[in-house]
C-alpha cells in the first residue's frame, strides 16, 4: 500500500471509530436493543464498546500505539459478530432495518477486520507517520 493511502485509509479508520464509539454514548438505547439477550448489563456494555473504539480510533493515530490499537479493534469487530448474527436470525425485531442490511453486515464485518489488520501487521517502524 503507497504511503498516502496508507495514511488516508488510517486517518478514515481512525474517524471511523471515534464518530461510532461516541455515538455509542449519545444513542444507547438504539444499541442496547440490538444487544443478544445472554448478554448481562447490556447498557454497560454498549458503553464499554463505544469507550473501546473511541480509545481504538485515537489509538491508531498514535505511531507507538497503532499495533496494539489495530489488534485490539480487530478483535472487538470478532466480537460484534455475536450481534450481528444475533440480529439477522431475530430480523422480524428490528423491522426498521431492511434483511438485506442486516444481512450485508456480516461480510462487510470481514472487510473491516481486514482493514484493521492491515495496521496491526506493520511493524511499528516501517509505519508511514501522518505528519
Amino acid at each position: 500500500m503507497t504511503g498516502n493511502l496508507y495514511r488516508i485509509g488510517l486517518l478514515a479508520q481512525s474517524l471511523l471509530y471515534i464518530v461510532a464509539g461516541t455515538n455509542h454514548f449519545w444513542h444507547t438505547a438504539t444499541y442496547t436493543v440490538i444487544m443478544p439477550p445472554h448478554y448481562s448489563s447490556p447498557d454497560a456494555l454498549v458503553r464499554v464498546s463505544g469507550a473501546a473504539e473511541v480509545l481504538g480510533g485515537m489509538g491508531l493515530l498514535v505511531p507507538c500505539t497503532r499495533r496494539a490499537a489495530a489488534w485490539g479493534i480487530l478483535v472487538m469487530l470478532l466480537v460484534y459478530f455475536d450481534v450481528h448474527i444475533f440480529m439477522l436470525q431475530n430480523a422480524s425485531r428490528f423491522q426498521l432495518v431492511p434483511k438485506w442490511a442486516l444481512a450485508a453486515r456480516l461480510p462487510l464485518q470481514f472487510v473491516l477486520i481486514y482493514w484493521a489488520w492491515i495496521y496491526a501487521r506493520r511493524a511499528q517502524d516501517q509505519t508511514p507517520r501522518l505528519g
